[in-house]
């Protein structure tokens, strides 16, 4: 009785030692396919087995992430680049750590549709955006900065161009469906659903054009400061989320299409958990036509940040003093 009543108590001390080796940490996100790679790290237990219980938050924008990062609120912001996050990282308040979604050559990625009013007056290719409107998320949004790339690369003049912006995706969506803008910066989940629904015309992708890193894992600079053991377990465990994403939903055949089989699809219906929790199982199949690339590793293509940053300094949205070296940290993603 005694052997067994010690063999009990030192049970129950593994299990409370197990209990406080799993340190709370949070992170605030979106429920977006571009956040894939945090979603599968989670399902699959990453951050469990590097001793961290992770709580997430939905937020409603990538500027809300970066203001709840920036204020406390949360440890971690997987969010896409904003004037915000630029100029908080200024400030030193937060840090970029690794990679998120990118535009890359050869996958499909960011969308630029036309209504079928604008489609029936000749807008037909990216060229003949000239004296047309076309709807952005909001003013100094990722699709704000790809249409202007968009003119530039294309030697379009973009004062000749109406933007419309909108206060959110769905926003944007719903005036290309109902013809009041004529054509639209935006993601695949969205473009697909009002292709197939016959309310819309593709132009291409921007990948076609440029490349370009949307966003990044952020990180508290407190949370570098005073728990940067716990950013390391955070990053190699969101590190195996990427890699398992990139496996999973980046492959190709022979032609250069993206391979769908049992592996695509079950990492699709894994991530549609988080991104359409009440969509049921069609939600994968958008899961799985939608998914942006995102580098294997995590890594960050720095040089394209500078770019942005050089691009919201010329509008006024960043400070002038703000550049990639105090917007990213390099120490945990080579």
């Amino acid at each position: 009785m005694i052997r067994l009543t010690v063999a009990i108590f030192i049970l129950t001390i593994n299990v409370v030692a197990s209990a406080v080796a799993q340190e709370r940490v949070a992170i605030g996100t979106q429920r977006l396919t571009d956040n894939g790679a945090l979603f599968l790290a989670a399902a699959e237990g990453y951050f469990k087995a590097e001793g961290i219980d992770l709580g997430m938050t939905a937020y409603e924008s990538d500027q809300a992430v970066a203001q709840a990062l920036a204020s406390g609120a949360t440890d971690f912001g997987l969010a896409g680049f904003t004037p915000a996050a630029f100029n908080f990282a200024g400030k030193g308040l937060i840090k970029a750590i690794a990679g998120q979604a990118r535009e890359k050559r050869g996958y499909e990625g960011t969308e630029i549709v036309v209504s079928n009013f604008g489609f029936n007056k000749g807008l037909h290719k990216f060229e003949d955006l000239v004296n047309r409107s076309i709807a952005i998320s909001a003013l100094g949004s990722v699709s704000h900065y790809q249409l202007e790339q968009i003119a530039r690369i294309k030697r379009i003049d973009v004062n000749r161009i109406t933007i419309k912006p909108m206060k959110t995706l769905d926003a944007v969506a719903r005036a290309v469906g109902t013809n009041q803008v004529d054509a639209a910066i935006m993601p695949p989940s969205l473009a697909r659903e009002l292709l197939a629904a016959n309310q819309a015309k593709l132009i291409g992708w921007y990948s076609d054009l440029g490349e370009q890193q949307f966003g990044a894992l952020f990180v508290s600079t407190k949370i570098i400061d005073t728990r940067r053991d716990v950013v390391e377990k955070f990053v190699r465990a969101y590190r195996r989320g990427a890699d398992d994403y990139a496996a999973a939903l980046l492959r190709k055949d022979r032609n250069s299409k993206r391979t769908s089989d049992t592996k695509s699809h079950e990492a699709a219906t894994t991530i549609a958990r988080y991104v359409y929790p009440d969509h049921g199982q069609s939600a994968a199949a958008t899961v799985e036509a939608s998914a942006y690339f995102i580098e294997p590793q995590a890594r960050l293509d720095v040089a394209d940040i500078e770019r942005q940053i050089a691009w919201y300094k010329a509008q006024g949205l960043v400070d002038k003093g703000v550049n990639a070296r105090e917007v990213v940290d390099l120490g945990f993603v080579k």
